[in-house]
């Protein structure tokens, strides 16, 4: 496995110099051509991240803070506001799986956000693909705002990072357990995934302190507290999609 492979955030494949921090977070944007995009085998398109420690540990008014900022990026992503379907990515069963569905319980559902938590094939027998298709056949939403848990090859990025992407996500690419992409081309409508690195692959620990990797390919490594870690994840995403929705 590369080491491209190992990480979902674009950011620790290409270092740019991010906005000022503010005292909350640090923002950047990368934009992945065709040609770097190839290159590192990720999907092509605008990739914001947000740099930070608020997410662990920092004051409720740091923590809403983060969420405006947040707003403030996905003001810029979103050209359409009509209805979003929120869909809420990953196992809920498994609790660094389940930023995605802790998030859909904060939406505040009405006309306009509708959320869906299609959860995983091994629980329901069904792709997630075709639960999501589905719905935004029905309902004909402006946007679809996909959330899930990310990788990362660093475990200094775990729970630091909110990764915002305007080209879509890959159920399940955070832990090589593949699905079909949720897309503008595979669903018919602009599809914005936000997502936290809530794991980090063992293999990458080993490499990084000399040791042998081999053998510990599949075993992904996350924080003893993740239950903490992803409410609190939860509570500044869900904040930040409500203010850009209210």
């Amino acid at each position: 496995m590369d080491n491209f492979s190992r990480t979902d955030l674009a950011s620790e494949l290409i270092k740019v110099k991010g906005r000022p921090f503010d005292g909350v977070c640090s923002v950047s944007e990368i934009v992945l051509d065709k040609a770097l995009a190839e290159k590192y085998g990720k999907a092509e398109g605008k990739y914001v991240t947000l740099e930070t420690d608020a997410l662990s540990g920092y004051s409720e008014r740091d923590k809403r803070r983060l969420s405006s900022a947040l707003k403030t990026e996905l003001d810029k992503l979103v050209v359409n506001k009509r209805t979003a379907l929120i869909v809420g990515l990953g196992n809920s069963l498994m609790t660094a799986d389940a930023l995605g569905a802790e998030t859909c319980k904060l939406i505040n559902v009405g006309d306009r956000l509708k959320t869906l938590c299609p959860n995983v094939e091994g629980n329901t027998g069904v792709d997630s693909f075709d639960v999501v298709s589905g719905v935004v056949s029905r309902i004909n939403p402006s946007v679809v705002i996909a959330i899930d848990s990310l990788a990362a090859a660093s475990t200094s990025r775990v729970c630091r990072v909110i990764q915002m992407c305007d080209a879509g996500i890959t159920p399940g690419s955070g832990v090589s357990n593949h699905r079909r992409k949720l897309s503008f081309h595979s669903l018919g409508v602009p599809v914005i995934s936000i997502g936290v690195p809530l794991v980090v692959y063992a293999s990458t620990i080993i490499r990084d302190a000399g040791g042998d990797e081999s053998g510990y390919e599949s075993l992904i490594v996350t924080p003893k507290d993740v239950d903490f870690l992803v409410r609190e994840c939860a509570v500044v995403l869900a904040n930040g999609i409500n203010a850009t929705f209210s």
